[in-house]
């Protein structure tokens, strides 16, 4: 089971998986669904009065998954095949995507 996950990862960051299920799965959906998670719970948790610090650390926990996507979503892009636009927007969309879930 470790080996398989390790496998995963190692593969998005070596920008290994095709540029589309990189981009749409792994960074926007996924991703998304990571940082959405996060902002609840940070905010569960300081309506609930815990420290500032505590909520800015549960927000921040997708950080690591993000930083793995949008380099996976880079170096994709950088063996694509295709029409060299859709490389260009995907990396533009993942930095601009990554610096939003961060911050927001």
């Amino acid at each position: 089971m470790g080996s398989s996950i390790r496998h995963w990862i190692l593969a998005l960051w070596n920008g290994q998986r095709s540029l589309a299920p990189a981009f749409w799965l792994y960074a926007m959906l996924y991703g998304t669904l990571a940082n959405l998670f996060s902002t609840i719970l940070s905010l569960a948790a300081l309506s609930s009065g815990a420290p500032a610090v505590v909520a800015a650390a549960i927000h921040l926990l997708p950080l690591p998954y993000n930083i793995i996507a949008g380099v996976g979503v880079w170096r994709s892009a950088g063996r694509y095949p295709g029409n060299p636009l859709w490389a260009t927007l995907a990396r533009i969309t993942v930095l601009i995507w990554a610096v939003a879930a961060t911050l927001a």
